[in-house]
């Protein structure tokens, strides 16, 4: 873990509010979301930064030095991001269109849409784990668009300058080994879950692990993860009967894994799409929400799994309001998603 950029201003939120609890509020994270990053930025900086009692965060000396170079450093980027952004919407060329996007089902479906809509435009991509990386690039005119997730309780954080457009809100799912005792429920507890090894994404970028993590301790429970991974080779190794692991509902089904819902639906993913207010997208942002929902909905249909239970839970994972309605192609239903 590297500091980076984000990691000074969650200092400088703490420190403002003075409480972890008002200054998670602020940065739209759970209040153990926010405890789990500062105890890594103390462990990477070498020190405690804030003395945490009943009635709120104190900085430490050796966190007063660190707070004095962060609102030295903070001011000097904030603006240099300003003039690079003003910059790149100077430079933007409408026959430019350069999209983001986290690990999710919807990228191809954005990107068939931008050609369908710009069919002169030169349309390229890039993925990042992260969604406040790609948010900044938004928020900065380094990219036009993007595919977004956040969850729940971890909302992504406003930009200036940047619309955020929810499509939907569905139900994380369990994935285990094809051979786990578990994968012949209909539907996994995840505090039967939680007594397995895990395998988890790695600390920070879109929160996922902390969001896991929070609400497994609801259950009482804390699952070991001896193994931090991502994409294949989190497959990789649920496959080999190793981990069991969590994945969208619109996971692909892959030879060797299954994938169960949890029952009660304690877990919630949202899909985002988002581009920024002066881009060549900005006046065809119906359409292109119209045809990302087609999409997911043939993501939808193509997750055997997930489209029963889809059927099983009509008035949840809604789309927005002029999305495809499954009353009339059997694949989903209109109106905003209502989330948990």
């Amino acid at each position: 873990m590297e500091l980076e950029v984000r990691h000074l201003r969650v200092l400088c939120a703490i420190a403002e509010a003075g409480s972890l609890t008002r200054a998670a509020a602020a940065l739209s994270m759970t209040q153990p979301g926010l405890s789990t990053q500062l105890r890594r930025i103390e462990n990477m900086l070498g020190g405690v930064l804030f003395d945490r009692q009943r009635a709120g965060a104190t900085p430490t000396a050796f966190g007063e030095l660190v707070l004095a170079r962060a609102h030295a450093v903070l001011p000097g980027i904030d603006a240099l991001l300003a003039d690079t952004a003003r910059a790149a919407r100077h430079l933007a060329s409408p026959d430019r269109v350069r999209v983001g996007s986290v690990g999710a089902p919807l990228l191809g479906h954005l990107l068939l849409a931008v050609r369908k809509f710009l069919p002169g435009a030169e349309v390229t991509s890039r993925c990042h784990y992260s969604p406040v990386t790609l948010l900044d690039d938004l928020a900065a005119g380094r990219l036009e668009a993007a595919v977004l997730g956040d969850h729940p309780e971890q909302r992504l954080p406003p930009r200036d300058g940047v619309i955020l457009i929810p499509l939907v809100t569905e139900p994380v799912f369990a994935l285990l080994p094809s051979a786990h005792p578990l994968a012949g429920r209909e539907a996994v507890c995840l505090t039967e879950l939680a007594d397995h090894d895990w395998a988890m994404p790695r600390p920070d970028g879109d929160r996922t692990r902390e969001y896991w993590s929070s609400v497994c301790a609801l259950t009482g429970r804390r699952p070991s993860a001896p193994h931090e991974a991502e994409g294949r080779q989190l497959i990789e190794l649920v496959r080999a009967g190793l981990a069991v692991s969590l994945c969208q509902a619109t996971f692909s089904q892959t030879p060797g894994v299954a994938v169960r819902p949890l029952a009660g639906n304690p877990l919630w993913y949202r899909h985002v799409l988002a581009w920024h207010r002066d881009g060549p997208l900005a006046d065809r942002g119906e359409e292109i929400l119209r045809a990302v929902a087609a999409g997911y909905l043939d993501a939808c249909a193509a997750s055997p799994v997930y489209a029963e239970w889809r059927r099983r839970h009509p008035d949840a994972a809604r789309l927005p309001p002029g999305a495809p309605d499954d009353r009339r192609t059997g694949r989903g239903r209109p109106g905003w998603c209502a989330g948990r």
